[in-house]
């Protein structure tokens, strides 16, 4: 039986780009969204309206599944959410640790999404004492001290850090020293890995800041004169 740290999705292997893979589940949440509701077909172009791109760039994305639709039919959805999920490597059970239960951990714990989406939250670590055995979603946390246990049998190949951006790194060194070789990290500061090992970053400030970019601008636009050629003079 193929375990999580030995299967590996075959996006890379088949030549899919990484731009492609990103929108995979954005397409895979609009199309089970489709198949809770019983809809059998969808066309590209409402497919891409729900999944928030173009329709081209959805055609040319399935083409490297080998998906090409039906004229005058459409996709057939329930057949696109197994192929997307098994390029996903979500047609099996992926074990995923958390590290780090303060309040984000702790939300991220008790996320209902990760059992329905393929991930198991096989273990929950934090450095504090003071936390070990306290029941979070279910699980007992248990001290970082336990993490190459965990892992390994576990088969863990998938690491969340929840921690401060101090102990991020020392923690990503034991993830990937113990065989963790994908890190989702919460944690705000750039982490270094060796080659073969995946970092996802989860940045909340730099979202709002890029928001918060937006409505300035947006202010300033509000803010130019009646002729619309000069904005108002903004403060340094």
């Amino acid at each position: 039986m193929a375990t999580g740290r030995s299967h590996r999705p075959a996006t890379r292997s088949r030549g899919i780009p990484e731009a492609t893979v990103a929108r995979l589940p954005l397409y895979l949440r609009a199309l089970t969204a489709l198949s809770e509701r019983s809809v059998p077909t969808v066309s590209s172009e409402e497919l891409a309206a729900a999944a928030g791109v173009n329709s081209a760039k959805l055609r040319k994305d399935f083409s490297y599944l080998g998906s090409y639709g039906t004229r005058g039919v459409g996709y057939d959805v329930e057949y696109l959410v197994y192929q997307i999920s098994r390029e996903l490597g979500l047609t099996q059970d992926w074990p995923v640790v958390i590290v780090g239960i303060g309040n984000l951990g702790a939300a991220l714990a008790n996320y209902g999404g990760f059992a329905s989406r393929g991930f198991r939250v096989a273990a929950l670590l934090d450095a504090d004492t003071a936390l070990a055995g306290r029941l979070v979603a279910g699980l007992p946390v248990r001290h970082i001290d336990e993490l190459e246990a965990i892992v390994d049998d576990n088969q863990v190949s998938i690491g969340v850090i929840a921690t401060p951006a101090g102990a991020a790194q020392e923690v990503t060194d034991r993830l990937v020293a113990a065989g963790v070789t994908s890190i989702l990290n919460f944690a705000p500061t750039v982490l270094s890995v060796p080659d073969g090992v995946d970092v996802r970053k989860v940045d909340l400030s730099i979202e709002l800041q890029i928001l918060a970019f937006h409505e300035q601008r947006k202010a300033g636009e509000g803010r130019q004169d009646p002729d619309g050629d000069v904005p108002a003079v903004m403060p340094a």
